[in-house]
């Protein structure tokens, strides 16, 4: 679980000094979550996720009429039941993780190079705004961005979405920085290292199950027939961790999770891998998600609890989650490479 940690990933203003020597800028992006776990608190948020043609790519007409005439009436309530299940003391996991790992990462490039790079945090749907943050960048000098979106494969329905947010930011600025991109880093050798030694160390700790599954989140596949190189990134990925754990195809399982509406979405999925494993004489199982860098709703509650039960009901014996990288020095010193690499060539760059 991530270190309690209140990083807003905006700078103190009392440093005034400081942050108006900082010309470069990281943005990392998260895709979001409601101020509270009630479904008034849920609407809006989910009014704003499920309303980005990104996400839902159905006739804007169609879909306004679904979403505002039978979604927003039932769902606050069924995801707000949900939320309560993770909230904690500290809010939401996914928010007060990602503020740990903001705070983390600039840390470490501070250690290897002080006051060079300003990390900042911002939420594609919900606050701090990514138009929130990048102005806030801007009051305080920075002239070079690198957005850097937590997700390990691209997807136009999530790294998509945020390159909009940032897009339609920008349109509004009178003097924008200079902007760069990191669009994946689904075989990125440090972060599939940071990976596979994470399962390592808590099979050290827990022990290790019959087989390991890698829940992926889904998404229609239509879109992939579109040309979403989303699918074929998390199967690389896959292949990489199972390479780097030395696990055979039946050992190391690949599947896709939170599928909603009729449609067909990735194949297989989770909630019926789980069941035909217990089904088939698996015992004992570890899940891990891949492609979360923080945990939150669909890694706490979907996978630690609703498909555990799923297993569970099957024959199964137990389900054991095993968390996202989180704020881990893992995970930190990953990203610092990462950012270090695209950064390169500019003044704030390391030789």
């Amino acid at each position: 679980m991530p270190r309690s940690n209140h990083y807003t990933g905006v700078a103190d203003q009392s440093d005034a000094s400081s942050v108006q020597s900082v010309q470069a800028g990281v943005l990392l992006v998260n895709l979001g979550t409601p101020t509270a776990p009630t479904a008034k608190a849920l609407r809006p948020y989910l009014a704003e996720f499920l309303g980005d043609a990104r996400v839902i790519d159905y006739p804007r007409w169609l879909w306004w009429l679904i979403l505002h005439g039978v979604i927003l009436r039932v769902r606050p309530a069924r995801s707000a039941r949900a939320y309560g299940k993770i909230w904690t003391a500290q809010g939401s996991p996914l928010r007060f993780g990602s503020e740990a790992l903001a705070a983390g990462l600039q840390a470490e490039l501070d250690r290897q190079q002080p006051g060079t790079l300003r990390v900042a945090l911002a939420m594609r749907y919900g606050e701090p705004s990514v138009a929130h943050t990048i102005e806030q960048l801007q009051r305080e000098g920075v002239r070079r961005l690198l957005v850097l979106p937590l997700y390990p494969q691209y997807s136009a329905t999530s790294t998509g979405a945020v390159i909009d947010a940032v897009a339609d930011t920008f349109k509004t600025l009178r003097w924008p920085p200079e902007l760069r991109f990191v669009n994946d880093y689904h075989d990125d050798a440090r972060h599939i290292d940071a990976l596979a030694t994470s399962i390592e160390h808590w099979w050290v700790t827990n022990g290790r199950g019959d087989k390991l599954l890698l829940s992926f989140h889904g998404i229609p596949e239509r879109y992939v027939r579109l040309g979403d190189p989303y699918f074929d990134q998390c199967q690389r990925t896959a292949q990489l961790l199972r390479e780097r754990l030395h696990l055979g195809e039946d050992e190391l399982l690949v599947s896709f999770q939170s599928r909603v509406g009729r449609e067909s979405w990735l194949h297989p999925y989770t909630d019926t891998t789980v069941r035909q494993l217990a089904a088939s004489g698996v015992k004992k199982l570890d899940v891990a998600c891949p492609g979360f860098a923080v945990d939150c709703l669909e890694t706490l509650e979907e996978i630690a609890m609703q498909n555990r039960d799923f297993f569970l009901a099957a024959g199964g014996e137990t389900l054991r989650y095993i968390p996202a990288l989180n704020d881990s020095a893992e995970q930190v010193r990953s990203l610092a490479a990462l950012v270090r690499r695209h950064v390169r060539g500019w003044p704030e760059s390391i030789a």
